[in-house]
């Protein structure tokens, strides 16, 4: 009989902690609200390009980014990845600055079941019967929530869509975490530093026109972007799957209680029936993958048995 799998207390602390830092990311974005969305992003790409090229050069990996550099056609899809995840930060930058952080949980609680459905439309994947069931309690929830608001859920739908084609991407891409991130950082410096150049040239730059303690959080957005990505890096080799599938709701779950209880978002009762549709098909989901994940586990232990 085979012993039960141990989780990695590393690993476990070190998911965490990269998700609690994605839930309470809406606490250091807020007093950016004065700053344009697309700048902070420019100071984003900037600032985590740098930290990220100095933690490759300080574990002496650089060469690690100069061979994915030297493949044009890896460059040529992580130019697509690097779009794809440019979309998603300013989607939500400007969302967290323009009080929607309840809009932006709604995405990455949908996010999970959109990698289902795009596994089944891309990578023609069959589900069980519980994941139909997630997937079809999410999508009439999604609807509900439209037709509530009388228009499309086009913020949740933009960060689900976004982030899950993203995910797809970097699943089939053979590269690394680390180098895959800073040649997609790389890829979109030249149009960050224009850009903020230009915001300085015509006198509408953040950092001569703000307080220090802007210009310290925009720099710092570089160290928020890429402290949390390695510490999922790490968690993820460490921790089965179905693990980290649970985890990730810690992040839009914090982000919500910021938006309720920190901003005072609306969140009435029958917007809250909605999400809670969304939960319940979260809740079917994660435990059909735990199961499937203990059915795993057992099989070596029957054969030993």
């Amino acid at each position: 009989m085979t012993a039960p799998v141990r989780l990695s207390p590393r690993g476990l602390a070190a998911a965490t902690a990269a998700f609690v830092i994605w839930g309470l990311f809406p606490v250091y974005l807020h007093p950016l609200h004065d700053v344009a969305a697309i700048q902070i992003i420019a100071h984003r790409v900037t600032w985590s390009c740098l930290f990220i090229l100095v933690w490759l050069a300080m574990r002496g990996e650089l060469s690690r980014l100069t061979s994915t550099l030297g493949k044009p056609q890896l460059v040529a899809r992580l130019t697509l990845t690097a779009l794809l995840i440019s979309c998603n930060w300013l989607v939500y930058v400007w969302s967290v600055t323009h009080e929607h952080i309840v809009d932006t949980s709604l995405g990455y609680y949908i996010n999970p079941l959109m990698n289902v459905a795009l596994g089944v439309v891309v990578l023609k994947e069959r589900l069980n019967r519980a994941q139909w069931v997630a997937v079809t309690l999410a999508g009439a929830a999604v609807l509900y929530l439209a037709v509530l608001a009388g228009r499309p859920p086009w913020i949740a739908l933009t960060l689900a869509v976004s982030f899950s084609l993203y995910g797809l991407l970097r699943k089939v891409i053979s590269v690394d975490a680390l180098p895959g991130l800073a040649t997609e950082t790389l890829i979109l410096l030249p149009l960050a530093l224009a850009y903020l150049v230009w915001c300085q040239a015509t006198g509408s730059g953040a950092l001569t026109n703000t307080s220090p303690a802007i210009v310290a959080l925009l720099i710092g957005s570089g160290l928020v972007t890429a402290i949390p990505l390695f510490l999922f890096a790490y968690g993820a080799r460490a921790l089965p799957y179905s693990t980290l599938g649970v985890l990730q709701y810690m992040a839009p779950s914090l982000q919500l209680l910021c938006g309720v209880y920190l901003f005072h978002e609306s969140f009435g009762t029958t917007r809250a029936a909605g999400f809670a549709v969304i939960w319940l098909a979260l809740l079917i989901y994660a435990a059909d993958g735990l199961w499937r994940t203990r059915s795993v586990w057992r099989a070596p232990a029957a054969d030993g048995a």
